[in-house]
């Protein structure tokens, strides 16, 4: 009876430990990186207002433990993205934001590059159990109605592919408006990246939800 009281403890103990372990884990704060280009880094506005440091106070508003870190690149392309991501992603991580393909089409590159590049860097992601949301972009009118429809599409179709979560057009409600944008037409200025944010922070919790219970 003794020995069997020492082993029921000793069970009940290890039970303990691991259910310990297990809820510090499901809480532990979730990492994200924001792999992108110029609008992930902030180009033309302090750090306080980059894209990543807006959507994670956003986050934490929400009372959900985030830390976004900012893995941007101005003037980057999706190519640029792919030979990086080892090392703007580092172990540990728990997702990814992936905010490239706006210098692609302004360069006017072969989409089915744009398309390889990045469907490489979320095959390899989630290869690393890291969740991934997808941030779109749309083609400029002026590089042609071919052009527009060979690059857009390939977007949703990837983010469809995978099971990712998906966010149409990165520049939602900003683009084209001169009151949002810096003077190059291009940048998002602080209340612009606002009104990024406000959109985009729905798909973002989506991700967090995904890390969530991935864990559990």
């Amino acid at each position: 009876m003794v020995q069997l009281s020492r082993r029921t403890a000793l069970a009940a103990l290890f039970f303990a430990v691991a259910t310990i372990g297990t809820a510090r884990a499901a809480d532990a704060p979730v990492r994200v990186v924001m792999l992108g280009d110029s609008i992930t880094a902030g180009l033309g506005l302090p750090a306080q207002d980059a894209l990543p440091a807006k959507l994670e106070k956003a986050l934490r508003a929400k009372g959900l433990d985030v830390t976004i870190q900012n893995a941007g690149v101005s003037g980057d392309t999706s190519a640029g993205g792919l030979a990086r991501l080892d090392w703007s992603v580092a172990e540990g991580t728990d997702a990814v934001i992936i905010e490239l393909g706006a210098n692609d089409a302004l360069r006017g590159s072969d989409p089915k590059l744009t398309r390889e590049a990045l469907q490489a860097i979320i095959t390899r992601l989630r290869a690393r159990k890291i969740a991934v949301l997808l941030a779109g972009m749309l083609a400029p009118h002026n590089l042609g109605e071919d052009y527009g429809k060979a690059f857009d599409p390939i977007f949703p179709a990837l983010a469809a592919a995978h099971n990712v979560v998906f966010y149409p057009f990165i520049l939602d409600g900003v683009a084209a408006n001169p009151a949002l944008n810096q003077r190059d037409g291009i940048h998002p200025t602080a209340a612009g990246v606002d009104i990024i944010v406000e959109r985009l922070l729905p798909k973002a919790e989506e991700l967090v939800s995904r890390v969530r219970a991935g864990r559990s």
